[in-house]
């Protein structure tokens, strides 16, 4: 039996320097998130409360992804011997089922005021929705260099980016509400907020039931694997091919190949299916059972 296991990590201070981007975007949005409930309550505005719901999911994404981080520097231990990655995967579910359910009330609230409008507080609206385009302003040019080197910040960085939009949309919810005193357009833009939170809340469900369901990892065509190990020299046949992902990035593969017995005795041919499955599908961990192709069919 041959196996190889092999993981692509950042180095220990860029780990470090990552933590640290995140810790201080997560003070800032997750401060700016209560500020902004509170003011939603005073000034009667659904818009704010819309964008306050963006702004729980993107502290939530930081957090999910400053645990990450910390998770992955606990070593694996007899009881968990994958480690403790699936944390990050169950609380990406549970932040999912929540934001429906916010996502669900805002979106009927806004129904409601279309029907009966409500008096908002436009200047205060516009007050906090600026200051919310500043705080994510900040938080952007924080996270911006990281989100380069690592995609668990990237998918940070990218729900900041996204609620910047949102709190642009307060703004300009504000502002019209104050010239023209069109109160509509609150429940309008909270309208289309909460829309736009639907579908990447959808597809942060979907990904993590893949992932707790063992299913294959996105962007990973398990065809296009086992014709890439059936092109190896001396390989008659695949089979008990599985390929999952333990938390984000981390994907896992395991099989068994019919080989010629040749090959049984090649200690560089582990190496060499190993490294081209990481190489071409992100595969950081193979385990591969050779059997010899004069042993008869497979069972």
């Amino acid at each position: 039996m041959g196996h190889d296991h092999s993981h692509s990590h950042a180095p220990a201070g860029g780990a470090a320097d990552h933590a640290r981007k995140l810790r201080i975007a997560l003070s800032l949005t997750g401060g700016f998130f209560a500020i902004e409930l509170i003011a939603a309550w005073l000034t009667n505005s659904l818009a704010l409360l819309s964008d306050a719901a963006h702004m729980f999911m993107d502290a939530a994404a930081l957090a999910i992804a400053l645990v990450a981080i910390r998770i992955g520097q606990h070593p694996a231990d007899r009881k968990r011997t994958f480690g403790y990655y699936r944390f990050e995967i169950l609380a990406a579910a549970f932040n999912a089922v929540l934001l429906f359910v916010v996502a669900g009330y805002i979106l009927w609230e806004a129904y409601q005021r279309l029907r009966v409008p409500a008096e908002i507080q436009s200047v205060p609206m516009l007050m906090v929705g600026f200051a919310g385009l500043v705080v994510n302003f900040i938080s952007l040019r924080m996270l911006q260099s990281a989100s380069t080197e690592s995609l668990n910040v990237k998918g940070a960085y990218l729900e900041v980016w996204s609620d910047l939009l949102g709190s642009a949309g307060v703004m300009i919810a504000a502002a019209v509400i104050w010239l023209t005193g069109w109160t509509w357009v609150d429940s309008l833009v909270a309208a289309l907020i909460g829309l736009w939170v639907l579908p990447r809340t959808w597809s942060l469900l979907k990904d993590s039931l893949n992932i707790l369901l063992q299913g294959v990892p996105e962007g990973v065509d398990i065809n296009a694997v086992e014709s890439a190990l059936r092109e190896f020299a001396g390989v008659k046949e695949v089979h008990a091919l599985h390929v999952w992902a333990v938390t984000t990035g981390r994907h896992v593969m395991s099989t068994h190949l019919v080989v010629s017995p040749d090959k049984l005795s090649d200690p560089a041919f582990l190496a060499q299916v190993t490294e081209a499955m990481e190489q071409r599908f992100g595969l950081t961990h193979t385990t591969i059972q050779l059997e010899s192709s004069e042993a008869g069919p497979p069972h």
